[in-house]
């Protein structure tokens, strides 16, 4: 496997899922453990407000070609500008690289290219339907998803988005059966060598508060997958600000950064309001500094959706949005 993050060995679920710095009350997550128990799990933990972030804490800083979606610039030219803005890594779309693979260009080649670029492949956002119920749409997905994890592979990257598709309007029924389906999508990518991240969305029923991420992570008996959280979709879920403190920093490839406004409201905000890190009212403070304690040490990728950013010009959106992010990491000592 690719990813060295994912050294989970013969950890036990609790020592995967918990931060490694927190100090949680008792607190185990078993089969048995509800949605609605772990979402008050949070009351539970230690009181770390005075712990101070690490001085030797490792990030990357990525880019999200979605912040550049409205334009749709084809990848390799785009890769090339993420490059001079001064990003470490870049986080594709899965469309991006069929269109550029429709013309008859190797996905090889753009990995070569970004790699001489200085850049690193953190991931890649994809759509497979791995929860669909039914056993004949299933496999269809499970191929999809493969050729799509064969694609990051391709380009030099060993980790992929495992969103919840399909799943929005409806909670899980059977959390033993999503477990399988998990770890059935994690053997896919064992066998690729790209490692699915399962992505909290805030506005899905099935996954769209860190309860229920926890829930399903807790009741997989294999490891082959990483978690994906975002700072608006932590919002947007209604999870706690202080849900970092029960995940393990070091099952995380990457953590998606941005922030969001005062209004719209909770229920009403979308997607498209999220702005650039600091220019909102999320507690980027607390939560860097849970990132870091949490043991955290990937990539820090911006990921936007605003309209209004389309229209500037794609040089000031990539410098914009890595000052931000830097300035917003660095803020968390402050």
């Amino acid at each position: 496997m690719n990813a060295n993050w994912n050294t989970t060995g013969n950890l036990s679920r609790r020592q995967w899922l918990v931060a490694s710095g927190a100090a949680v009350g008792g607190m185990t997550v078993t089969s048995s453990t509800s949605a609605a128990g772990l979402a008050g799990s949070t009351a539970e933990i230690g009181n770390r407000e005075n712990i101070k972030p690490q001085s030797d804490s490792k990030v990357r800083f990525c880019f999200n070609t979605a912040c550049l979606r409205g334009p749709q610039i084809p990848i390799e030219q785009l890769a090339t500008m993420v490059a001079k803005a001064g990003y470490d890594g870049i986080e594709v779309w899965i469309d991006e690289l069929d269109r550029y693979t429709s013309s008859g260009k190797s996905l090889k080649d753009l990995g070569k290219q970004i790699a001489d670029s200085g850049l690193k492949v953190e991931s890649a956002i994809a759509f497979a339907n791995w929860l669909v119920e039914d056993e004949k749409a299933a496999d269809q997905e499970f191929e999809k998803a493969k050729r799509d994890m064969e694609k990051v592979a391709a380009i030099g990257g060993s980790a992929i988005a495992a969103p919840p598709v399909g799943q929005n309007d409806r909670p899980i029924k059977d959390w033993n059966f999503a477990a399988q389906r998990l770890a059935r999508l994690g053997a896919v990518g064992r066998e690729v060598g790209v490692v699915p991240q399962l992505e909290l969305w805030g506005f899905s029923q099935a996954i769209g508060h860190v309860s229920q991420l926890l829930q399903l992570a807790a009741l997989v008996e294999t490891r082959d997958f990483g978690v994906l959280l975002d700072v608006y979709h932590l919002y947007k879920g209604g999870s706690p600000d202080n849900a970092l403190r029960l995940v393990s920093g070091s099952q995380m490839a990457l953590f998606h950064i941005n922030d969001y406004p005062a209004m719209p409201d909770r229920t009403n905000i979308a997607d498209k309001d999220r702005v650039f890190p600091g220019d909102g009212i999320a507690p980027l403070n607390q939560i860097f500094c849970d990132l870091e304690s949490s043991g955290f040490q990937g990539a820090l990728s911006l990921e936007l959706f605003n309209p209004e950013y389309w229209q500037k010009s794609p040089e000031w959106v990539l410098a914009t949005g890595l000052a931000k992010s830097k300035s917003a990491w660095e803020g968390r000592r402050g």
